[in-house]
C-alpha cells in the first residue's frame, strides 16, 4: 500500500506541478507579463512546487529531516544529474552573465543553508536548527532575488506587440487558468500528504531512515519536472532553457522552500548531515568552474559524465553510511 501512495502521490505532484505551470502562464501572458519574467519566475516556481508541497508537509506533519533532506538531494540531484545528462547529450553554452550573476547566487544560497547547518564545526553551540528567524533571512534572500530578476527583465527587448496580442487572444481562457491554477495546488498539497506517507511507509519497513529516503526517492521524485524539461530543452537544442531552469529551481529551493518551510516551523536537521550540506556547495561550486572555460564558456560532455559520477559516488556513500 505504500508503494501505491507513494507512486499515486508522484503522479498528483507532477500533475499538479505541469497543471499549475500552465495556468499560472497563461495568466501571466493575458496581464501583459513578458516572457523572460515568465520563465524565471513562474515557470521556476513551478518545477519548484512539488518541493514546496513535500517539504511543507513533512514539516508540518514533524518529519523534519525529510522536509530538508528533499531540498539538499534535489539540489544536489539538480547539478550532478540534470547538468550532467544535458551536458552528455549536448555540451552546455554558458552566458557570461550567468557566470557572473546566477551561478553565484546558487553559491550563496548553498553556503547560506551550510552555515545554517554546521553550527558546530563553526563553533555555534546547540542543536542544529533551521530556526524561524533564519526562515524569514533566507525569504528575504528570496525578496532580492525576485527584485533582481524583475530588474534584468525590465532591460530585457520587448516583444513584438502584435504577436504578444494574437498570443493572448488564442491562449487560454482566463476561466481555464484559474481552474488549472486551483487544480495544480490541490493536486500538490494532496499528492505531497500521500507521497510523504508512502515514503515514510517504505523506510520503515525497509529500516531505511527518513533523512535517507528524503536525500534520494523524495528528492528525484521532486526534481522529474526539472529533468523532464531541461532534457527536452537539450534536445531541442535550447541548453540556455536548461540551464536557467536549474538555477533557478536551486535558488526557489533554499531561499523559497526552507525559507517559508522553517518562518512555519523550526526545521532540526536531523540525519542530515554537514556531509550532506558539504556535497550540495561543492556540486555548486563545480557547476561555476566547469563552466568557466575562458572564452568558450562550455560544459562538455566529459565534464557531464564527471558530475554523473559524482553523484552516483554520492548515493553510494549515502546507502552504506545512512541505509
Amino acid at each position: 500500500m505504500d508503494i501505491f501512495w507513494l507512486l499515486l502521490g508522484l503522479v498528483l505532484i507532477l500533475v499538479g506541478a505541469n497543471a499549475l505551470t500552465d495556468g499560472a502562464s497563461a495568466m501571466a501572458k493575458r496581464w501583459g507579463v513578458s516572457d523572460l519574467v515568465i520563465g524565471l519566475t513562474v515557470v521556476a516556481f513551478g518545477t519548484s512546487a512539488p518541493e514546496l508541497a513535500i517539504s511543507l508537509v513533512s514539516a508540518i506533519q514533524g518529519n523534519a529531516p525529510m522536509a530538508i533532506g528533499n531540498v539538499v538531494g534535489s539540489n544536489i540531484f539538480n547539478v550532478f544529474v540534470i547538468i550532467g545528462i544535458v551536458a552528455l547529450i549536448r555540451p552546455i553554452k554558458i552566458e557570461k552573465s550567468i557566470m557572473t550573476n546566477e551561478i553565484p547566487l546558487v553559491i550563496l544560497s548553498s553556503i547560506a543553508l551550510l552555515a545554517i547547518g554546521c553550527g558546530d564545526l563553526l563553533g555555534v553551540p546547540g542543536p542544529r536548527v533551521l530556526q524561524r528567524p533564519e526562515g524569514i533571512l533566507l525569504l528575504l534572500f528570496f525578496v532580492i532575488f525576485m527584485r533582481y530578476t524583475f530588474s534584468q527583465a525590465k532591460h530585457a527587448a520587448p516583444g513584438d506587440p502584435s504577436e504578444e496580442k494574437g498570443a493572448a487572444k488564442g491562449g487560454m481562457p482566463m476561466w481555464k487558468s484559474i481552474v488549472w491554477v486551483i487544480g495544480g495546488l490541490a493536486g500538490l498539497v494532496y499528492g505531497g500528504d500521500r507521497f510523504v506517507a508512502g515514503a515514510s511507509g517504505i523506510a520503515a519497513s525497509l529500516g531505511m531512515s527518513d533523512a535517507l529516503i528524503g536525500l534520494t526517492i523524495v528528492a528525484a521524485g521532486t526534481s522529474l519536472p526539472e529533468l523532464a524539461t531541461s532534457v527536452t530543452a537539450a534536445m531541442k537544442g535550447k541548453t540556455g532553457i536548461a540551464v536557467g531552469n536549474v538555477i533557478g529551481s536551486n535558488i526557489f529551493n533554499i531561499f523559497f522552500v526552507l525559507g517559508l518551510t522553517g518562518a512555519v516551523s523550526p526545521l532540526p536537521f536531523g540525519g542530515i548531515s554537514e556531509y550532506d550540506l558539504m556535497v550540495m556547495t561543492v556540486a555548486a561550486f563545480l557547476f561555476w568552474m566547469f563552466s568557466w572555460k575562458f572564452a568558450t564558456r562550455t560544459i562538455t560532455r566529459i565534464e557531464g559524465g564527471l558530475l554523473v559520477v559524482c553523484y552516483i559516488a554520492y548515493i553510494v556513500s549515502q546507502i552504506v553510511t545512512l541505509g
